[in-house]
């Protein structure tokens, strides 16, 4: 199992939490979802950003 540090724990903590209210979010405005791969310098790898566009 990987070390968790608190940043590490934090970031997971705050993704699972807007996973859990995006599709909420995306249904109410309608709008086209864009998924977006950035390279986090701070956590050292990829990390997947969810935007609604209208």
């Amino acid at each position: 199992m990987t070390q968790l540090t608190r940043r590490t724990f934090l970031v997971a903590v705050a993704s699972s939490g807007a996973v859990k209210a995006m599709p909420k979010i995306a249904t109410t405005a309608g709008g086209k979802r864009v998924l977006t791969l950035v390279y986090d310098k701070s956590l050292g790898m990829m990390r997947a950003i969810d935007r609604v566009v209208r």
